[in-house]
C-alpha cells in the first residue's frame, strides 16, 4: 500500500471523528435523554461551538470526495512522487488543524489553513494531469 493510500485512510478516520465531534457537542447541549428521544420537539438552540463543528464537518465533506478520487487515480495510474506524497500529507495535516481552529473561532488562520489543504489537493491533481 502506498503512503498516499495510508494518508487517505487516516483522512477517513478524521471524517469519522468529525461525525462524532458535533454530535457529542450537541448532546452536551441537549442532554442524552433528548438525543435518544424521537426529537419531536425542537431542542435548545445550537451553540456556537457545535455550529462551528458542523460547518467544519461540512467543509471537509466538500473536498473529501475530490481528495479520495485524486489519491485513487494516482494509485491506479501508478503516479507516486513527491507531489502526491507531499500533497496528500499537506491535505491531511491542514484538515486536522482546521477542526480546532474553526471550533475556537479563529478567523483568517482558518482560511489560510483551508488554503493549505487546497494546495495539497491541487498538488496531487497536478501530478496526475502533468506527470513528469
Amino acid at each position: 500500500m502506498t503512503p498516499e493510500l495510508t494518508i487517505l485512510g487516516w483522512t477517513l478516520v478524521l471524517a469519522l471523528v468529525q461525525i462524532f465531534l458535533p454530535s457529542s457537542a450537541r448532546t452536551r447541549e441537549t442532554g442524552a435523554t433528548y438525543n435518544m428521544s424521537a426529537r419531536d420537539e425542537p431542542g435548545p438552540p445550537v451553540g456556537k461551538v457545535t455550529a462551528r463543528l458542523r460547518r467544519a464537518q461540512a467543509n471537509l465533506y466538500e473536498t473529501l470526495p475530490l481528495f479520495a478520487a485524486a489519491v485513487l487515480i494516482a494509485h491506479v495510474a501508478g503516479v507516486h512522487n513527491s507531489l502526491t506524497l507531499y500533497g496528500a500529507s499537506l491535505y491531511l495535516a491542514a484538515r486536522v488543524l482546521y477542526v480546532p481552529i474553526y471550533a475556537f473561532g479563529i478567523p483568517v488562520v482558518r482560511t489560510l489553513v483551508w488554503g493549505v489543504s487546497f494546495v495539497g489537493l491541487v498538488m496531487i491533481l497536478w501530478a496526475i494531469l502533468f506527470p513528469f
